[in-house]
């Protein structure tokens, strides 16, 4: 009994792991096709990146591929 309820919330957890993964993938490769701070090779370069090495590549593109807004600080 104890057993089937630990196997329960060990494959909801690894669900809810993969469908962050899946949204984080998804998220980054819209970024990268829309991002209109990267040239158009280093666009493709990271959408190709992002595409073959799946999370890896989304999480490499989010903490390396994303240039640095700079939006100045308003203070209204």
């Amino acid at each position: 009994m104890i057993g089937g309820i630990f196997a329960v919330f060990v494959i909801l957890f690894l669900v809810s792991i993969g469908l962050v993964l899946f949204a984080l993938w998804i998220w980054m490769l819209i970024d990268a096709i829309q991002n209109k701070g990267l040239t158009d090779g280093e666009k493709t370069g990271w959408v190709l990146a992002i595409v073959f090495f799946h999370f890896i590549g989304g999480i490499l593109y989010f903490f390396i591929g994303r240039p640095k807004r700079n939006t100045p600080l308003t203070i209204t």
